[in-house]
C-alpha cells in the first residue's frame, strides 16, 4: 500500500506499507521523532497528539490508533513541526513557558499540538479542546491560561499546511464490489475501536479497507423532511450539526469523547461496531432514525433498533456495510442523559434518551432508548405504552417509571449494579418532566 503526505513541510512518500503501522509507531521508530509520546496507546491521554489537515481542515488526532494509510493526501505536523523552521516559537509554545504550563514535560507535546489546532482554528473553548489531554503533574489551571494569552496572536505561517488530496480515492459503487467480493476485510474509518485491536490485543489484521477513500460516505444531505449523515461523516460534525437542532444530542456527544477521538471517530462506526453501551444509537433511536446498508448494487433500510439483534449481532449480511444514517426533520424534544463514573470522556453506565410529544397536556407520542441497559440498545416499549394518551403530570410519569422493570433487566458489572441502573433509568424519566416544568435538575448547577 502506497501512501503520499506532508511531514512538517515536506513531503514524504512511503511504499509498500503495512496497513497497520501507526503513526506513532512510524515516527519514533522510522524518523526519530521522539516528541511524540506513548501514554495509554489507545486514544485517551492525548499524549501522542498530532495536527492532521485534509480537505475539512486541522485536527488533532491520537497518533497511537492512526494508521499511516489513513494519513494519504494529508498534512502532519508534530510537535517538531509546530515551531518555524527557523526555530521560532509558536505563540501557544511562547505562553506554555510564559505561564509555566509544564513541568515533568512527558504530556506537554501532546497540549502544545492541541493548543496549536484550537489556535489555528479561533476556538477557545479551551476546556474542551483539551479534553482529550492529560496532565498528572502541573494541572490545567496553568496551561488553561497558557491557551488563553496565545488566543488572539496570528496563526503563524508555517502550520497552515494545505491538504493535497487522497491519492487513491474510491467512489461508493466501487466500495460495495470490492467489500462484496472481500466480505472478511476489516473496514476502518477512524480506526478508534479497530486501532486497539492492534495495540491492545496485536491482532494482526491481514485484508483491510479503508473507507476514508471513500468521501462519498462523508456527505450530509438535508431535505425539507430529513438529515441524511454518511456512515463516514465524524462525530466533530455530528455535534456540529446537532448543536441547534438536538442541543440535548450535542451535549452527550461533547462528552462521550475528546476532540481528537470525535475528529476521527464516525457515526457508521459507533453505529456498526454494536456495542449495548455505544452512545448514538438510543438518541437515534430516540428520534426515529433509519438505517441504510448497501451491499453490491443493493441497498436496505430499516428502522435503526431493528438493527441490533443480541449482544455482538447485528442484522447485517457478509459484504455489507451501513452506507448512512438518516433522522426525520422535526422540533426538538430529545433529552439524552449520559450517566458515568467520569464526566468526560467515559463509557455510559446509562445512556437514556427521550423524545416525548405533549399536546394540550397529554402525551402523544414517545419514543424512548437505552444503552446500557440491555444486551443492545433498546426501546423501552412498555414505559412508552404507559405514557401515550396519559396526561403530562407527575404522577403520569411516576406510574409509567415503574413500567421500566417490564422493559429492562439490566446486568450488575464494574460501571454500575443492575438495582442502580434500573433505578436512574427511572429518574431519568422523572427529569425529564422536571425540566419540562423549569426546575433546575443539571447535576453541575451547584449553588448555596
Amino acid at each position: 500500500m502506497d501512501v503520499t503526505f506532508l511531514l512538517n513541510g515536506e513531503s514524504v512518500e512511503l511504499h509498500d506499507v503495512s496497513p497497520t503501522v501507526t503513526l506513532l509507531d512510524w515516527l519514533r521508530e522510522e524518523r526519530g521523532l521522539t516528541g511524540t509520546k506513548e501514554g495509554c496507546n489507545e486514544g485517551d491521554c492525548g499524549a501522542c497528539t498530532v495536527m492532521v489537515t485534509d480537505a475539512r481542515g486541522a485536527r488533532g488526532l491520537n497518533a497511537c490508533i492512526l494508521f499511516l494509510p489513513q494519513l494519504d493526501g494529508c498534512a502532519v505536523r508534530t510537535v517538531e513541526g509546530i515551531s518555524g523552521p527557523d526555530g521560532t516559537l509558536h505563540p501557544v509554545q511562547e505562553a506554555m513557558i510564559t505561564h509555566h504550563g509544564s513541568q515533568c514535560g512527558f504530556c506537554t507535546p501532546g497540549f502544545v499540538v492541541q493548543m496549536a489546532v484550537a489556535h489555528r482554528k479561533g476556538d477557545v473553548t479551551h476546556d474542551d479542546a483539551l479534553a482529550g489531554n492529560l496532565c498528572r503533574c502541573t494541572g490545567y489551571a496553568t496551561i488553561i491560561r497558557a491557551a488563553d494569552a496565545a488566543a488572539t496572536a496570528p496563526v503563524p505561517d508555517w502550520v497552515q499546511d494545505s491538504a493535497t488530496g487522497v491519492t487513491d480515492q474510491m467512489s461508493l459503487d466501487e466500495l460495495a464490489t470490492e467489500y462484496e467480493a472481500r466480505p472478511n476485510a476489516t473496514l476502518i474509518a477512524g480506526a478508534t475501536d479497530v486501532g486497539l485491536w492492534v495495540t491492545k490485543t496485536l491482532t494482526e489484521l491481514d485484508d483491510v479497507i479503508f473507507l476514508n477513500r471513500c468521501t462519498e460516505l462523508q456527505e450530509i444531505t438535508l431535505t425539507d423532511d430529513t438529515l441524511r449523515i454518511g456512515a463516514g461523516v465524524t462525530m466533530d460534525r455530528v455535534l456540529d450539526l446537532m448543536r441547534d437542532r438536538h442541543p440535548g444530542y450535542a451535549e452527550m456527544i461533547r462528552r462521550y469523547g475528546s476532540a481528537q477521538v470525535r475528529a476521527a471517530a464516525t457515526i457508521g462506526g459507533n453505529i456498526a461496531n454494536g456495542s449495548p453501551i455505544g452512545d448514538n444509537p438510543p438518541a437515534l433511536i430516540a428520534l426515529g432514525a433509519t438505517l441504510h446498508l448497501r451491499k453490491g448494487p443493493d441497498t436496505r433500510d430499516m428502522p435503526l433498533e431493528d438493527f441490533f439483534l443480541a449482544y455482538g449481532k447485528q442484522d447485517r449480511a457478509a459484504g455489507e456495510f451501513v452506507e448512512a444514517v438518516s433522522i426525520p426533520i422535526q422540533e426538538d424534544r430529545l433529552k439524552v442523559y449520559k450517566l458515568s463514573k467520569r464526566f468526560d470522556q467515559d463509557i455510559s453506565a446509562v445512556c437514556g434518551a427521550f423524545n416525548i410529544k405533549v399536546e394540550d397536556g397529554q402525551i402523544t407520542d414517545a419514543r424512548i432508548a437505552f444503552g446500557g441497559m440491555a444486551a443492545t440498545p433498546k426501546r423501552a416499549d412498555a414505559v412508552e405504552a404507559a405514557l401515550i394518551g396519559a396526561t403530562w403530570t407527575e404522577h403520569s410519569i411516576r406510574a409509567a417509571m415503574e413500567k421500566m422493570s417490564d422493559d429492562f433487566t439490566p446486568l450488575s458489572d464494574m460501571r454500575a449494579s443492575a438495582e442502580y441502573r434500573l433505578k436512574t433509568a427511572k429518574n431519568m424519566l422523572l427529569r425529564v418532566w422536571i425540566e419540562d416544568q423549569g426546575l433546575t435538575s443539571d447535576v453541575l448547577d451547584v449553588g448555596a
